[in-house]
């Protein structure tokens, strides 16, 4: 009986074999991107749903980004959006809104198609965010055979629901691109390129830059660095920029310690032709294991290191914050109906003060620099609204009248996060600072854990002081201006009246001593040059034609040039110019001696607090 038994059994089970189809129901996106088959500069992406089991699905392009504060409607470089079922009949689909699509018979889609154009091509400079321009170092390039620019959220769309499982993204490309990036290619094709990723923000996280190869990579404390350049006529090569910007990441490594644990870091550097239909807004976008960074390839080499130095380094650390310590609304962020978290104070304003204070703490600048960038920092927040909430600035930042004070986070939140770290010196005599309050707010919650908005003041006075706790309610939740004189005399640092060196070219930043000669095109000074000391000095004259600098050629065709080349000269550098005066060329020789303008500043003054103020910034 028992042998029967197990006989009928068995016989039972070859029978629902036979009979029975099981289907695994899948859990991952997969989106593969064509940047072989580019046509009329756009490229095809083919989305691979999940298995759904709702009548209707919604399909998102990216409203919004972390890191943007502003609305930029991604799906509007969209178009042609298709949805097909598995025998490539297509589905009915409807367009809800420009980055929206809500698809029927959904239980039957296997993949959507889409073309996406490019935003560097439609920037014309006059303005960034909602309605505008795209902010190029969130936007993206397509240049076929040549360069494309992978932001992620620019090219691969979500369904409702469906961010929190695994996306897996393909890449064709040609073979004499590379794509650099901090993900790991899963495929050995030098043709295809294969990411794995956990989650939908894992690989919005992630961008990609593909271009002949010119890359450089070393490796800090652990961490490997790879530094990518796009040239478009080759000005630069990555070797040209990377031993400054490995001086400055070690330095940061340095002043970070342990804090971050990153196994891999990538700079994408984009050098854009501003001549042409190309990328016209400068600056960074911060990501977990890389930064996207868009510069002007005219810019002098030493101009466009030194700006590297600020920008990559604010980037960086934005590992910190909101990286590593960050609200719900950042973790669980919304690309389409997005919520802002209270506290920019901390994600941009602690991200811009570290970006400073590592400079002076690290010997890369003086003493006196830090003050004077302070300085500037408070000049700046006094022009804007000083007494609006900063919390509810925050909160609100994407509508009016809070979005016109959002620039404000990289004056008046540097601000805020130097005063916290001063108090936190004082009532510690010099132990402890801000840095080590992001450390333990980092043990507290960290990159997998986020806090929710109304914990983070009552856990920063929990791990701090109630004094901070009380700087807090009072300053950046309240509408009380900050006394940042008071905070500076607890260094021994007081308000003093500094000299600030000026551009040579340009009065106050703002009106220009020379002109251009419309017939020729050629650089010329003002009539009246009375007021400007360096080009007294050097014995330039009203309506001279400046025809060369130190051996440089300049006219209207690269005036931006001398402008940025300008930055970086300092008073008695020797100086060559070339002029024509009354039609006869001449040659006119010195030293730099730049003008003055005198602005509010600070200086240390009290030697008993010497040893507190070396440890809020050498310590």
């Amino acid at each position: 009986m028992k042998k029967i038994l197990m006989t009928l059994s068995f016989a039972l089970f070859l029978m629902a074999c036979k009979t029975t189809s099981v289907t695994t129901p899948k859990n991952q996106v997969d989106v593969s991107i064509d940047l072989v088959n580019v046509k009329e500069d756009k490229v095809q992406v083919t989305v691979t749903p999940p298995t759904l089991t709702t009548e209707k699905t919604t399909f998102h392009i990216p409203k919004i980004v972390p890191g943007t504060y502003s609305e930029d409607n991604y799906g509007r470089f969209v178009e042609n959006v298709k949805a097909f079922d598995k025998k490539g009949n297509p589905l009915k689909i409807a367009k809800i809104d420009e980055n929206s699509y809500e698809i029927s018979d959904a239980t039957k889609l296997t993949k959507i198609t889409y073309w996406v154009n490019d935003t560097f091509d439609t920037e014309s400079g006059e303005g960034f965010g909602e309605g505008e321009d795209i902010f190029s170092p969130a936007g993206t390039n397509i240049k076929a055979g040549e360069n494309f620019v992978i932001n992620t959220h620019g090219f691969v769309g979500y369904f409702e629901d469906k961010k929190e499982i695994p996306y897996s993204l393909e890449i064709k490309h040609p073979s004499s691109l590379w794509g650099a990036t901090s993900m790991t290619d899963m495929n050995s094709s030098n043709e295809i390129d294969v990411f794995n990723t956990s989650r939908y923000a894992e690989l919005m996280d992630h961008p990609i830059m593909y271009s002949k190869p010119d890359y450089t990579e070393f490796n800090v404390e652990g961490m490997d660095i790879i530094i990518s350049v796009y040239s478009p006529k080759g000005k630069y090569k990555a070797a040209d920029i990377t031993p400054e910007t490995e001086k400055f990441m070690r330095a940061q490594k340095k002043f970070l310690g342990k804090f971050n644990a990153n196994k891999k870091y990538t700079v994408l550097l984009y050098l854009s032709d501003v001549m042409a239909k190309d990328a016209k807004g400068f600056g960074a976008l911060e990501h977990t294991t890389s930064t996207t960074v868009v510069m002007p390839e005219m810019m002098p080499l030493e101009a466009l290191k030194e700006q590297l130095k600020d920008v990559v380094s604010h980037e960086f650390f934005h590992i910190v914050t909101p990286l590593s310590v960050h609200s719900r609304e950042i973790h669980y962020f919304d690309y389409n109906n997005p919520k802002m978290s209270e506290h920019l104070w901390m994600y941009e304003g602690i991200t811009e003060y570290f970006a400073n204070l590592f400079q002076v703490n690290q010997g890369l600048i003086t003493e006196d620099d830090f003050f004077k960038r302070m300085a500037g920092k408070i000049e700046q927040a006094n022009s804007m609204n000083d007494k609006m909430s900063f919390t509810k600035m925050s909160k609100n930042v994407l509508n009016p009248p809070y979005k016109e004070q959002y620039l404000n986070v990289y004056q008046k939140g540097a601000l805020i996060a130097m005063c916290i770290d001063i108090q936190m010196r004082e009532l510690s005599n010099g132990k402890r600072g801000i840095l080590s309050l992001m450390q333990d707010l980092s043990n507290e919650f960290g990159s997998n854990k986020p806090f929710n908005d109304e914990e983070l003041f009552p856990t920063i006075t929990k791990l701090t002081y109630p004094e901070i706790g009380a700087f807090l309610n009072k300053y950046v939740a309240g509408e009380t201006p900050i006394p940042y004189d008071e905070y500076f005399a607890k260094m021994g640092v007081k308000n003093t009246k500094v000299q600030i060196p000026g551009n040579p070219f340009l009065k106050d930043q703002r009106k220009p001593y020379i002109t251009v000669d419309q017939s020729t095109k050629e650089i010329k000074a003002l009539a009246d040059v009375s007021e400007n000391i360096f080009m007294t000095t050097l014995g330039i004259k009203g309506d001279d034609h400046i025809l060369a600098i130190n051996g440089t050629d300049y006219n209207l065709d690269n005036i931006y040039d001398l402008i940025m080349s300008s930055e970086s000269w300092k008073d008695g550098d020797e100086m060559t110019v070339k002029i024509r005066r009354a039609g006869k060329e001449q040659v006119l020789k010195g030293k730099v001696v730049l003008p003055k303008e005198e602005k509010d500043g600070f200086i240390a003054v009290d030697k008993s607090k010497e040893a507190l103020k070396n440890a809020w910034l050498k310590g």
